[in-house]
């Protein structure tokens, strides 16, 4: 990787794209310490410990909603809008024809997805401030600029990650959730040297501690960059065919399929419903249902963990199913004159796909789950609560090797020989 590194910066083009995508970045987490006006902070940490999807999102946003800075809601609105989009093209056939409609039609839904950005963002700007009762003015008037300030944000860091994608390097989205996730891990680190070096490592678990999380670290980074690289790949043999005076086909390829196709989203969805009977039984603190859930269902208890891992099961086969279809695949083989070598075309080449993707959806789903109840187990075993969640982590080392294999890509574009 520094190889790589070393030799992009060779190239003009691929600099002036690094260093846009670093400045871009840079404006970005200079914004995440921008005040909205009229809040009242010091109800907000209480809040945070009471609703346990608040600190859900808080880990995505890089720690803004507990400081209440204009990006507090970071980008969740636009991956809120964009699944929205993405399973509405499945819902609805209008959308379904506008997504077939080639590079014009993903515009539409772009621009769409734009505008349900900004309306979820300003319901959801809203829905918190009331929530959290941070509004120290107590009116309507000050309601409004706050959400205002919280959708300006979104709508900043939505126009920063497109540019970045346009003009820079990598998906500008994913870097931002990434600069965000790396600046949490930061400021668990300084957190656990600062213990180090004023006598409160104890607190901190201790010297053991430190090292198991460490370890921990290393091991999920590497399992994730394995799973990550690895795919299955199913051969496709193109027939000879004879247009005109030229022979075209003859050729053999691959369909890679990924280990993990489902990526974060599973993990997401599963860790978003989990936190949701928490966060609406905190509104009735005294109710049985209250006091039997943060009884027996706490995060670090075995039941939410079994919990969390069905639903992780179950969220990956959906996303699978609405992702991938064996039969449209199927098709396009057969109309570009392919077949899989020992498969019949059709409904058989059909199957054969579909039992293949089932295997590895199920393999990602167990991958996920076991990734999901690491820090739970770490804990049991070690008593150290990881300063990371597996999440988060997932989303980091995939966002640094597909940034990475962007870099490669560019690179070969260009036919430079230092990397050939």
């Amino acid at each position: 990787m520094r190889e790589t590194l070393k030799n992009c910066w060779k190239i003009i083009d691929l600099r002036k794209k690094i260093l846009y995508t670093i400045g871009m970045l840079l404006i970005y987490r200079l914004l995440c310490f921008v005040p909205v006006p009229g809040v009242n902070t010091s109800l907000i940490e209480q809040a945070l410990e009471n609703y346990s999807l608040l600190g859900f999102i808080n880990s995505m946003t890089g720690s803004n909603l507990s400081q209440y800075t204009i990006m507090a809601m970071g980008i969740t609105p636009y991956i809120n809008a964009s699944i929205i989009m993405q399973l509405l093209c499945v819902a609805i056939p209008a959308l379904e024809e506008m997504q077939k409609e080639g590079e014009e039609g993903r515009k539409k839904i772009a621009q769409i997805t734009r505008y349900v950005t900004i309306g979820l963002g300003f319901l959801q700007a809203v829905a918190l401030t009331i929530g959290l009762r941070v509004n120290a003015t107590n009116s309507f008037l000050g309601l409004i600029t706050i959400a205002l300030c919280l959708s300006a944000g979104t709508a900043i860091a939505m126009w920063i990650g497109e540019r970045v994608t346009e003009k820079g390097i990598g998906n500008g989205i994913s870097l931002l959730i990434f600069a965000g996730i790396i600046s949490n891990i930061a400021r668990g680190v300084e957190t656990s040297v600062a213990a180090l070096f004023t006598g409160q490592i104890a607190s901190a678990g201790g010297i053991g501690g430190m090292i198991a999380s460490v370890v921990t670290f290393v091991i999920l980074v590497i399992g994730i960059t394995v799973v990550d690289l690895g795919e299955r790949r199913i051969p496709i043999q193109y027939a000879k065919r004879m247009v005109g005076r030229k022979m075209y086909g003859g050729q053999s390829t691959h369909i890679p399929l990924r280990l993990n196709a489902s990526g974060v989203l599973p993990l997401i969805f599963a860790n978003a419903i989990m936190q949701f009977p928490a966060t609406i039984l905190a509104f009735f603190p005294n109710s049985k249902a209250n006091i039997w859930w943060t009884a027996h269902v706490q995060v670090m208890s075995w039941p939410y963990q079994v919990i969390f891992a069905l639903l992780i099961f179950g969220f990956t086969f959906f996303y699978s199913s609405i992702s991938f279809n064996p039969v449209e695949i199927s098709k396009n083989i057969q109309s570009n004159g392919g077949m899989i070598p020992g498969i019949r075309q059709g409904k058989p080449t059909s199957d054969f796909i579909k039992k293949i993707s089932g295997r590895i959806t199920c393999f990602g789903a167990i991958y996920l789950a076991i990734l999901a109840v690491i820090p739970t187990a770490v804990y049991a075993i070690a008593g150290v609560s990881l300063t990371f969640a597996a999440s988060s982590l997932l989303i980091a080392v995939s966002v640094a090797m597909e940034t990475m294999r962007q870099l490669e890509s560019e690179m070969m574009m260009r036919h430079y020989k230092g990397f050939l």
